[in-house]
């Protein structure tokens, strides 16, 4: 129903930022509340942050507050983390994932759709 497609990822030093983006095809962007969940090596994908279908609301991992910011552009079918302040521990695989006609989600199973990844490797 809906493709996700992540960007932005890299590799980048402690304390540096990265914009990851997801781009949703179609034109019924608005219908899905949003998150990102990363995985590392080894670890099972954990939540880092959502945002539900207006923007107005948004929900962050105790481990990215303040950190991280989530945001998105309806227009542009489009949603972003705004990660600075980067820490080697946040070295991950980061997804995007969409719920649909729900308001946002922390929980990975409350999400319908998923993209493929992007890398983001944080070195000391």
């Amino acid at each position: 129903q809906v493709r996700l497609v992540e960007a932005g990822g890299g590799l980048v030093q402690a304390g540096g930022s990265l914009r990851l983006s997801c781009v949703a095809s179609g034109r019924t962007f608005s219908s899905y509340a949003m998150g990102w969940f990363r995985q590392a090596p080894g670890k099972e994908r954990e939540f880092v942050a959502a945002i539900n279908k207006s923007g107005s609301n948004t929900y962050y991992a105790d481990s990215v507050k303040g950190r991280f910011a989530i945001s998105r552009n309806n227009a542009k079918n489009t949603l972003y983390l705004q990660m600075n302040s980067l820490k080697p521990e946040d070295t991950a695989v980061y997804y995007c994932a969409a719920r649909y006609n729900s308001g946002s989600s922390i929980i990975e199973r409350g999400y319908d759709y998923w993209g493929q990844g992007t890398q983001v490797t944080v070195s000391s």
